[in-house]
């Protein structure tokens, strides 16, 4: 039977991707890794007409936290948290040559999107992140598909990239997502939907 809190967070439409418990976070027994995998949660952002995702995520994560007696923290905090090393302490994933969290169901579609602080800790499942998808994976498809090299294992050219999404060479990856994300074969059935996929380039390319 699935622990009630995380029926609960998956009801606020997010996913818990993963979970440990600290032992140098002060009065934290008990943190809970939640974020995006599949098209529930960016349905109901897109429906919520916030201007922002971060905005609105902060908005619906505190209430939610209120309501479970944790505290939040979130990636786009400043300065920024060490949530990538959570996920290794949780489980949730290993890194890509990509430089992005891989996780064994989710492949590459997923995102971190809070922590969740408890000050008691859950009988909740032990669970693993299993062997490294990426050591197994003949080719590296992901590397040979960006069409400007941005990625060789090991460092990822920002410049790169954000000059090509900014020319007519980069429409593709504007209209339908990184071609180099979109090449992993691991959890290829939770792939942004196009809108989405338009959205998170969109909001990537502002910032470059």
């Amino acid at each position: 039977m699935e622990h009630p809190i995380l029926a609960r967070i998956q009801r606020e439409t997010f996913t818990p991707l993963g979970w440990f418990s600290p032992t140098d976070m002060g009065e934290t027994k008990q943190v809970i890794l939640i974020g995006n995998a599949g098209p529930e949660m960016f349905r109901r952002f897109a429906r919520s007409g916030a201007p922002t995702m971060d905005e609105w995520t902060r908005v619906v994560v505190e209430a939610l936290a209120e309501d479970l007696s944790a505290k939040a923290l979130f990636p786009f905090d400043k300065p920024a948290l060490p949530f990538l090393s959570w996920a290794r302490l949780a489980g949730a994933g290993h890194t890509s040559p990509l430089g992005l969290n891989i996780h064994a169901t989710y492949g590459l579609w997923h995102a971190y999107r809070a922590a969740l602080l408890f000050p008691v800790e859950f009988d909740l499942p032990r669970i693993s992140a299993g062997a490294h998808p990426c050591e197994a994976c003949v080719g590296k498809p992901c590397l040979g598909a960006c069409p400007v090299q941005a990625f060789d294992g090991s460092t990822y050219n920002v410049a790169v990239c954000g000059a090509h999404i900014k020319s007519a060479a980069g429409d593709d990856c504007m209209d339908n997502g990184c071609l180099a994300r979109r090449a992993c074969p691991v959890g290829q059935k939770f792939a942004y939907s196009k809108p989405q996929a338009q959205f998170h380039m969109r909001a990537f390319r502002e910032l470059r």
